[in-house]
């Protein structure tokens, strides 16, 4: 049993607008807003190179409009509203996995194509759902447009 360790230190200072909680680096916005600065680069990369991003995001905003056509309660915009951000999610994360994959194994793996089908059978499920979750949201109403109801 050796010499138990401890947790590195770390400075905290005391914040001059809540002195009774302290800041763990002065530069706190600064790092945030940075933090926001490559995100938002992620989404431009997305946009700019994925096709199927674009495509998901242009249905997206299609559901978005036919759900203000529609009239849609505030549970049915919150349950649109995940279903649209989960499948832009899944496609997100896949092409960060496939860029992974690609970099770390840049000759042909069996396992590095296993990585990236499982990524986007992911992304697949994710469309099905949002297509099943569509119906279930627009359908009735559409039904109820068309037949005069």
């Amino acid at each position: 049993m050796g010499i138990p360790r401890q947790p590195p230190s770390r400075r905290t200072y005391k914040c001059a607008r809540c002195p009774t909680l302290s800041c763990r680096s002065p530069q706190t916005t600064r790092v945030l807003l940075r933090s926001f600065g490559y995100a938002f680069a992620g989404i431009v990369y997305i946009v700019r190179t994925q096709r199927n991003a674009r495509i998901e995001l242009a249905l997206g905003l299609g559901a978005v409009v036919l759900a203000l056509w529609l009239g849609l309660t505030p549970v049915e915009w919150a349950v649109l509203a995940i279903t649209i951000a989960l499948v832009l999610a899944l496609e997100w994360i896949n092409t960060s996995l496939e860029l992974a994959v690609s970099l770390a194994s840049p000759e042909r793996n069996p396992s590095a194509k296993a990585a990236k089908d499982v990524a986007a059978a992911c992304v697949l499920l994710g469309a099905i759902v949002s297509v099943a979750v569509g119906l279930l949201l627009f359908l009735p109403r559409l039904l109820a447009k068309v037949g005069g109801g």
